[in-house]
């Protein structure tokens, strides 16, 4: 099990911002490169004013600031040179979070697809959509905006592939504001077959790819909830990744790069249930050897070690 895709957070909703020029951005393909990536995933266009490309359409109607550089070109170009896929994230108007309701999302990106795919279609890099809208079980109107955005996605850009990585609401499932680590109550591993049994039948159609993020539960109750949504994948036929937080949700500084250990028992255990894709959030932060932390880099050498390792020495 190795992890060969990451998303981008370059909006850095409730992470710090790095302050990164093109060198930078440059050097940390470079890294992604020699680790083994082969996939970048833009986790959003852009955030209620924030953009990462200047959308003409943003700008005029929703009042967004222009970026001072257009890092959707600069992401497929770094992508084309290291030989890497990138998908697209949607943008996120805020709305959904102030509201709960999905659909508020709709409206705003049906123009955000057709301008994204008109300027940045042609580059050879760009291999798929992010549906950037994150939820964890039956969330108002998720069916019905996952359906209308990931058809809008492929039918402009010739059927390319659409991934979504939802989140399981586990007792670690709280708010980045919030000033505890734990919640009440979680829900049950029989619950969240049902529910994503549910949204999966309304979504397979127009979405190819889910990958769960795998830190809301305790370590020793991941692999029970891998096991469920690979087979939940497989019956609707979709592709299953799993989402490997490298950041770590236990410790109160929200976020900081993860314990080895940890990250080593949750890839192990999607090992054991049969995924073959590891995305993670994100390298850029919490595995790069240039990140604003520098334990992030000490992760990064603990991860190449591992790896390197034959299966007699891991597990001696």
């Amino acid at each position: 099990m190795k992890i060969t895709a990451t998303f981008i957070d370059e909006i850095s909703h409730d992470i710090p911002h790095q302050n990164w020029s093109i060198k930078e951005w440059d050097q940390d393909f470079k890294h992604m490169k020699a680790m083994g990536i082969d996939t970048v995933v833009l986790i959003r266009g852009g955030y209620r004013k924030f953009l990462t490309w200047p959308s003409e359409y943003l700008i005029k109607k929703h009042e967004c600031f222009k970026p001072s550089v257009d890092l959707v070109d600069l992401f497929l170009r770094l992508a084309e040179k290291y030989g890497m896929s990138f998908y697209f994230g949607l943008y996120d108007s805020g709305k959904y979070w102030d509201t709960n309701d999905l659909t508020n999302e709709i409206e705003v990106n049906k123009y955000v697809i057709d301008e994204v795919w008109a300027i940045y279609g042609h580059y050879p890099a760009f291999k798929g959509w992010y549906l950037s809208m994150e939820i964890s079980r039956k969330t108002k109107g998720a069916i019905e905006s996952f359906c209308q955005l990931g058809k809008q996605c492929k039918d402009v850009s010739g059927n390319l592939p659409t991934l979504i990585s939802p989140w399981i609401d586990g007792k670690k499932a709280v708010m980045a504001s919030s000033g505890t680590l734990v919640k009440d109550q979680a829900i049950s591993l029989k619950e969240h077959e049902e529910e994503w049994n549910e949204i999966f039948g309304g979504i397979n159609k127009v979405v190819d790819i889910v990958a769960f993020q795998d830190g809301h539960v305790d370590i020793e109750d991941l692999e029970g909830f891998l096991q469920v949504n690979k087979s939940l994948a497989d019956k609707y036929n979709l592709d299953c990744w799993t989402n490997t937080e490298s950041f770590d949700r236990d410790m109160p500084i929200k976020f900081l790069p993860i314990k080895f250990e940890k990250l080593r028992l949750k890839m192990e255990a999607a090992q054991r249930a049969g995924y073959e894709k590891a995305i993670t959030f994100e390298f850029s932060h919490f595995l790069s050897p240039q990140s604003m932390y520098p334990s992030a880099s000490h992760l990064y050498n603990r991860y190449i070690e591992w790896i390197e390792m034959t299966t007699e020495q891991r597990f001696i």
